[in-house]
Parts: structure tokens; sequence; C-alpha cells
């Protein structure tokens, strides 16, 4: 710190203008000697302006820190100091040595651009010679000892500096710029010209400061107390720790230790099991309950001993009573039935007790679960059921390891323990919705639990031990095939499950879904009757999905709608809805279902017709069942020709697209329909209606074919009539998927018949009798065929 008699021949010959070089971090306070780094291309030309000139240049604080700020982000008053020395760095930074002087207040702004300048006028200290301000000086300096007794580096510091520095207004600086005070705080005692007044400003934040270590004393004292305290505690169990031994006593969770050895021993393991287990048994021993890792291996040791390692499944049930629980459970769905009927005969016949896997494939609200339950009810096992849909990690089937806080099994191992048996039925929900991540690929990890050659000796990561899955039965439920992982397909019996028709609708609903919604709303049993005509009307125009989940919703809804409606007709009664309600019967019909459901969902002006040249009606597979697709087509004139695509088609439905007009092409020209100049003229544009939604797959091909054909001949195909098939260059139709639950959406929309390939002939015979009713079935193995009949 300088002495001001130093400043004052400085002072007098202060310019009238100052180069300012803005401040992004604490304000610098006069009357001091610093050292100073500039980095910022601005500053830097600031410095060397300055320099070249009287070597004066103005730090005024940044209101905000900016990257290239402007006047009026700095505030009015500042320091003026002056270069003593400049050193240019190699990295292009200027090492500064700079003496601050005087305050300064910012008159007017002359170069707004780098290097800033501004008109200033200088502002000394005021009033520094009363009373009050010796008298706050003393004060200032005793306060500031009693600082720098709590905090070494504030003493170190002040007996430096304090004592040399003889002007009250510099005192105040210089306490300012050591405090830990916001930079805002700092600007207005910079701001304080009068003496008295900036001293009393500076002794309230000693104050705080000395507040603020007192509360950091009594923190530091008790946090030593405690430390104190634990050490003692420690020494103290260490010391009973070894009077137990002496005594022969024992440690004080010897109990625990003895359960847990008892019931391992009872296990009777060998190998590695027993070799792991009893060096976990001695860690446990020695440990003390406050070790960290004490409550991990104890969690580890009551995993291990809950687990069913000596179970011997037993398999208790018949054939008759397990065809009597499915027929009881599930509407329809003779193929699932059928199959399961067969597994449970041949488990029988070998009295073997191995485990199965299923893939139970359909859209949803087909009964997937509810067949899984089914199962387990059969064969008279426990049934587990997790969810793996959207999962990314692997750890959910095979466990964490045990050193991440928290750790846990997987799942497969924690139904293991829930259904305290080897040989439950595992359901695993929505395996076609897994994700691969970096946390692994839950569908690889699937790999070895589901592999009968490999589970046997299964590791889940956090048990770490060998463990026999061959005895469990595993469903697995998926909504399409597509994104499961071959792998994990071969290791699975695949049962699809299809959608249902209208009649089927009605069945399910009168049989199960009516009796369960009785007992959800509150009603008494047959308290609420639908007609015949009623659940026909639902399933038309309400709920035409795949499933029956919306249908079951639209029965929730009326009945809801039949209480609140109640609720409200017996509101001054005395007696319970309950009572009030009592020995009422309602019949739901018709109109009843308009009045409750409101507008349809789908009417006739949904179906889709191809009653225009132009137009015709596919038939598709989607993970939500069978739909229909309206395929539309027009011609327009061009100078290119060729083909436009619309409606979000896939790769391969644009290729069959393609080789459907390619054939067409080559049809009408050689039939005479059309010259190639028609098509070198004109561009055909077809369209699939419901663009939002993506569409794939070949089995389209015939239809597209069609569509040309119309177009380029200008006749509508004949009415209530569909198609399915791929088709080849050469005019072959080949073979489709999922002709059943195509047919299941052509009878939904009305459809008489529908053109299948030859090949798929042999599918008809698995399609329920009374799915078939109605449609007549086209088989064709050549387009030829298919247009000869359609026409």
């Amino acid at each position: 710190m300088s002495d001001s008699t130093t400043l004052m021949p400085q002072e007098m010959n202060l310019p009238d203008k100052l180069c300012l070089l803005p401040l992004g971090g604490i304000p610098i306070f006069p009357g001091i000697f610093t050292p100073f780094m500039v980095n910022s291309n601005d500053d830097i030309k600031t410095i060397e302006e300055a320099y070249k000139g009287d070597g004066y240049v103005g730090f005024v604080l940044l209101k905000e820190d900016k990257k290239n700020p402007s006047a009026a982000d700095l505030y009015k008053v500042g320091t003026a100091a002056r270069i003593i020395k400049k050193t240019n760095l190699p990295d292009g930074a200027v090492n500064l040595f700079v003496s601050t002087i005087i305050r300064f207040r910012i008159k007017k702004i002359l170069s707004s651009e780098s290097p800033m300048v501004a008109a200033v006028e200088y502002l000394p200290d005021t009033g520094e010679n009363s009373f009050e301000v010796k008298a706050l000086t003393r004060a200032l300096i005793s306060e500031m000892r009693e600082i720098g007794e709590a905090n070494a580096l504030v003493s170190e510091e002040m007996r430096m500096n304090l004592n040399n520095i003889n002007h009250p207004g510099k005192i105040a600086d210089f306490i300012t710029s050591i405090l830990n005070i916001e930079k805002t705080e700092q600007q207005k005692i910079l701001e304080t010209v009068d003496v008295r007044k900036r001293m009393e400003k500076v002794l309230v934040f000693i104050k705080k400061e000395q507040e603020i270590l007192r509360v950091q004393k009594k923190i530091q004292t008790e946090l030593n107390e405690k430390i104190e305290k634990n050490q003692r505690e420690y020494f103290l169990r260490e010391e009973m720790k070894s009077i137990q031994e002496e005594l022969g006593v024992g440690n004080s969770h010897a109990g625990e230790y003895q359960k847990f050895k008892s019931k391992i021993d009872s296990f009777k393991f060998e190998g590695e099991i027993k070799e792991t287990l009893d060096s976990e048994l001695d860690k446990f021993q020695m440990m003390d309950t406050h070790d960290p890792d004490y409550n991990n291996i104890r969690n580890y040791l009551e995993l291990v001993c809950s687990l069913p390692w000596n179970d011997e499944p037993v398999e208790d049930y018949n054939i008759e009573n397990a065809e009597k629980i499915l027929e009881k459970d599930h509407y329809g769905l003779e193929d699932v039935k059928k199959r399961i009927l067969e597994y449970l005969a041949v488990r029988k016949l070998k009295n073997d007790g191995k485990g199965a896997v299923l893939i139970l494939c359909g859209p949803p609200g087909v009964g997937k679960t509810s067949v899984g339950r089914s199962i387990a009810n059969c064969m008279n096992k426990p049934f587990y059921r997790f969810s793996v849909g959207g999962e990314h990690d692997q750890a959910k089937i095979k466990g964490f390891l045990r050193t991440y806080i928290g750790a846990q099994p997987g799942q497969i191992i924690e139904g293991l323990k829930l259904s305290k048996t080897k040989a439950p039925v595992f359901m695993i929900d929505e395996v076609d919705k897994m994700n691969a991540s970096n946390q692994g690929d839950p569908s690889a990890a699937l790999l070895e639990v589901l592999d009968p050659e490999q589970n046997v000796t299964f590791r889940d990561t956090y048990l770490g031990l060998p463990f026999d899955l061959s005895s469990v039965f595993f469903i697995l439920t998926a909504n399409t095939l597509d994104t499961i992982p071959q792998p994990l397909l071969d290791r699975a019996e695949i049962i699809e499950l299809s959608g249902y028709i209208d009649q089927e609708k009605t069945e399910i609903a009168k049989k199960y879904l009516l009796p369960k919604i009785l007992v959800k709303d509150g009603f008494a049993k047959n308290q609420v009757k639908f007609t015949k005509e009623a659940y026909s009307l639902i399933a038309r125009e309400y709920a035409r999905e795949a499933g029956v989940r919306n249908y079951e919703k639209c029965m929730d809804k009326i009945l809801r709608k039949i209480v609140l409606e109640q609720s409200q007709k017996f509101k001054d009664s005395k007696k319970s809805l309950k009572e009030n309600l009592a020995g009422e019967t309602f019949i739901i019909g018709e109109p009843e279902v308009r009045k409750y459901l409101g507008k349809s969902v789908f009417d006739e002006s949904q179906i889709k017709k191809a009653d225009i040249p132009g137009t015709a009606i596919g038939l598709a597979w989607t993970s939500m069942g069978g739909d229909t697709l309206l395929l539309e087509s027009i011609a327009y004139r061009s100078e290119k020709g060729g083909l436009q695509l619309t409606g979000q088609m896939g790769d391969v439905m644009k290729e069959s697209a393609q080789i459907a007009l390619n054939w067409s092409k080559q049809y009408a020209i050689a039939k005479g329909i059309k010259d190639s100049s028609w098509f070198e003229e004109n561009t055909i544009h077809l369209h699939i209606p419901e663009g939002a939604t993506p569409k794939d797959g070949p089995s389209a091909g015939i239809t597209m074919a069609t569509t040309f054909i119309s177009l380029m001949k200008g006749k509508k195909i004949k009415p209530n009539l569909a198609m399915t098939g791929e088709l080849s260059l050469t005019g072959q139709v080949l073979p489709i998927g999922g002709l059943r639950e195509k047919t299941v959406a052509a009878k939904r929309n009305h459809i008489k018949t529908i053109l299948i390939p030859k090949a798929n002939e042999r599918d008809l015979d698995e399609i329920p009798a009374h799915v078939k009713n109605g449609i007549r079935f086209i088989p064709v193995s050549r387009v030829e065929e298919v247009i000869d009949f359609v026409f």
C-alpha cells in the first residue's frame, strides 16, 4: 500500500480522458500496486493505446460479465491507474504491473469502439479528518484483529499491510478488498466518496464476517465432538469384542449367523456353491454390525436361504380338469388350447418336470396374459409375471453386481424367491418391446434364461451361483415377432393368437366381460342385461379392433353412466344407492347403447368400397391384427410418365408397386388396352389412404396390379371383393402370411369374396368355420386369373 504523499504529483497530472478497461470479477480500489493479466484482444488494444500515450488507464466494473461489453454495460465509477510495467507473454497475453491512484466518474463516452475512451472527473476522498472518522478507524482495526485471530490468511495479509496505511479511506478500501463481499456491494463502497459513510458500510460487513466465523467455529466444534465420540465408540466395541471372545459368549449377531448356517447346511451344497457360501458365512461371523458391508452380506445370505434349492417339482394335474379350466377361462382360441393340452399330455406320459418355452403372439386385447394365468391354474403351479416392455438394462433380468449400492437380484431369481418352487409358470410380457442400450441388451440376457442347454446352470450376476431353471415353464408374449431376435425365437414354440370377429366378441362379452364389469361397478349378478342387438351394435360401431379391451371399456362406460343417472334420481333419498337399486334390473338395447356411448366411432360410411375405376381393396396384417387397405390410383398428363407413390409405404411395398406397374404396362399393351405412348405421356399416382400410418410388405402386389388395370380399362371391380397375394414380375401369385387375421378384417368390412394365393389354400383348414362363414375364397396362381375374375 502506497502513501498518498507519493501519489499527489501523479494525481495533479491526471489526464482528462482515460482509456477504459472493463473488469469482469470485482472492482479494484485506489492505493495499491498490483499485477494484472490481460487476455482479450480488445483489452490488449486498450492497454497498447494507453501505454503509447500517458500510461493511464481506467478500471471499470461490468454490471454483468459479457464477452463484448458496451459502454452501457459499465458502472459509472471506477479507479484510475498508471501502468508501471508491461510484459508481452509468448501466448499473446499481456502482463501488467499497475499502481491504482484515485476514483473517477465517467462524464461522457468519447469512443465506444475498442479502445473505449471516456471523459472523466476525479473523486478525491472527503471528510476524512473528523473525530468520527478517527473513532471509526480504531473500531475497524480492532474488529479486523478479531477476524484475523480466527482466519490465518486474513491475519497474515493484515499484519503486512494494515499497519502501514495512514489514510482512513484507504483502510476502508483495503478491508473491503480482503473480505468476502459481493461485487455489487464492493462497487457501492467504491462509489462512496465520503470517508465516514464508507467506513460505516465496511463496519457492517466486518460484523457479518465475524458472525459467519462464529457459526463456522460452532459447527467445527460440534463436528470434532462427533468424530471423537465415534472413535471412542469404536474402541469400546473392539474392547467388548475381545472380552466376548475371552468369555466365549460370541458376538451380538451370533443368532443370525447360526440361523443362516443351519439353513445353508440343510441344503447339503457341494463344490463351488459350498465354498462360496462358507466364505460368506465366515465374513459375516467376523463382521461388526456397524460395518458398511454388514447389511450387504446379510441380504445376500437371506436371498440364498429363501431360494428353493432342494424343491422337487410335483406334477399334480389331470388333462380333463385342465381342459375344463381352459374352456371356462377363454372363449375360442382353439389352437392355443389344443397346443397346451398336447404339452400337458406329453408331460403326463413322460412324468417329466422339465419346463418349456412358448411365445404367445397376437394383437392387444386377445387374451395372451390371461392364457398364461390359465396355464398355471391347469398345472396347479404358482404364476409369476413381469414385463420387459421398454426395458433397456440387462441387469433387470440377470441382476446387478453386489458392489453397487442397493444391488438386487434379477427378475428371474426374484420370481423363484417369491414363488418358492423351482417349477413355477413365468410370464415375460412384451418381449418385442425391449431395447438394447449401453447398459446391455435384455433380449440377449434372455437367451441364457430360455435355452434348455444353458439354464441348468443359470448365473444371476447378484447371486453369483449356478441355479437350475430347467423346470420353469416360460411363457413370453408379444404383439409382433418382427423385433424379436432370431436366436430368441429359435428357443421357443410360437403360438399365434388372432383377432376376434363380431360374433366372438359378443360371446366373450356375454360370458366373461359382463360378469367382471358387474362386480367392478357394484351391481348384483344379472342386474344389468344386454340384448343381442346391443352386443352386436357395440362390436360393429364402437369397438372394431382385433381385441376386446375397447369393447370392455364401452360396457364399463354404459354401467358407469347408469350408476350416475340413478344416483341423481335418488339424490334426496335417505337410503343408500345400493338399497334403492336392489331388485331393479336394467335392460340395455340399441337405443340405450347409442344414448350412453354417443356417436358411433365407426359407421357404415367408413366401410371401404372400391366403387370407382382405379380402386381395389387389399388385405394387410399388422401387430394390431388384420386390416383392409383401399388402394387408389389416377393418371395425369406429364412429360416424364412413370409412377408416383404416397401413403407412407415401406421399401418392400414400393418395390411391389413398381413390379405391379411394369406387369400391368406389359399386359395393357399386349391386350390393346393402352399403347406405349400413353405410358410415356401419363404419370400414374398410387395412394393408400391413412397416410399417417406406415405400411410395408409384399402382399398387396396383386391388389396394386388390379388397381392399375381398373384405371386403364376405366372399369370398377366387383363389389364386396378383396384380395391378397404377392406378385412376381412374371405374373405368378406368391403365398402370404396372416390369412386368418386378414379374413377377420375382411369379414369386419362386409367382404363376401377373397382372392388368395393357391399356395395358401392349405391355411383355410386352420381358420374356424364361423370365421369363414359367409365368405367365398378364390385360390389363384396367376395374376391373369385375378384380372379375369374381378371385372
